[in-house]
């Protein structure tokens, strides 16, 4: 009788650190930006395509084209060179003063820059100057949710999706939300939305699976966090969520060996480097 009451104390309390363990993961992937990084989402036509010196020799021969500085700004701002993204889209504004996609662009180069409220300043006008830009509602969404304005951004990304956004961003942010919360079978819902419209992303695969562990699918989340790491084998939070369903399978020399994968690739990511230490003193 007393090795029974011990045994189901034993897996209450194990039951308890699996659930503190997932909830930490869950924190940790609220960070996450969405499908393909902010980056990716500038507002350009061709600017991922082209080299900065042909887009410099168009702009050699039209200066006064407003599109032609917002493409580079974007390429620019793709390269991580901010200060020549920020002048581009200076430029592109300057010349074309309602140019609202160029607003919403700048806006997530002084996000990057650490300016957030001449981020926010510059969303407000891009949906100022075109109410139905889907862009700027999700750029200004993911700009209140990292500020912890969790009601504001879940009404921005709200607005996105109400526009028929094709961005999967909107979904992915809004699945977030959904998932602080602890809803997550609508969160489940929003990162199956971001999956079938960025496929190749590992981001909502790492978000759906997540969900999927908290309430209790270990088989469903195993798979989601395999196929994040087939998409891309260099994000940290995908090794580092296998280890977490191997460690709950009570597989530790596996989990060890996904958790040490993810610190090698980011020896910062905390729910790896903490896994890693279980998993070693075990």
């Amino acid at each position: 009788m007393n090795a029974a009451i011990g045994d189901r104390k034993r897996a209450k309390r194990s039951g308890s650190i699996v659930a503190v363990i997932i909830a930490g993961a869950l924190l940790a992937a609220c960070q996450s930006s969405g499908p393909s990084g902010e980056l990716a989402t500038i507002d350009t036509a061709q600017g991922s395509q082209q080299n900065i010196a042909s887009l410099t020799s168009v702009i050699q021969r039209n200066p006064q084209d407003p599109e032609a500085y917002n493409v580079r700004g974007s390429a620019y701002g793709r390269g991580g060179k901010y200060q020549d993204a920020l002048k581009d889209f200076n430029k592109a504004i300057e010349l074309k003063p309602n140019f609202y996609q160029a607003y919403s662009n700048r806006a997530l180069i002084y996000r990057f820059l650490g300016d957030q409220n001449a981020a926010l300043a510059d969303y407000n006008r891009a949906i100022q100057l075109d109410p139905n830009y889907d862009a700027a509602y999700i750029g200004r969404g993911n700009l209140y949710r990292r500020a912890g304005q969790v009601t504001q951004a879940f009404n921005d990304f709200q607005k996105a999706i109400q526009l028929d956004t094709t961005d999967a961003r909107a979904y992915h942010n809004r699945g977030l939300i959904y998932q602080s919360q602890g809803q997550h079978a609508l969160a489940i819902e929003d990162f199956s939305m971001s999956i079938s419209k960025s496929p190749d992303s590992p981001e909502p695969y790492n978000g759906r699976g997540l969900s999927y562990l908290a309430m209790s699918d270990d088989e469903n989340a195993f798979a989601d966090f395999n196929q994040a790491i087939r998409l891309d084998g260099r994000i940290a939070e995908s090794w580092a969520n296998q280890g977490l369903v191997y460690e709950k399978r009570g597989e530790k020399a596996k989990a060890a060996k996904s958790y040490q994968q993810a610190v090698r690739l980011d020896p910062n990511y905390k729910p790896a480097v903490d896994g890693l230490a279980r998993t070693k003193a075990g």
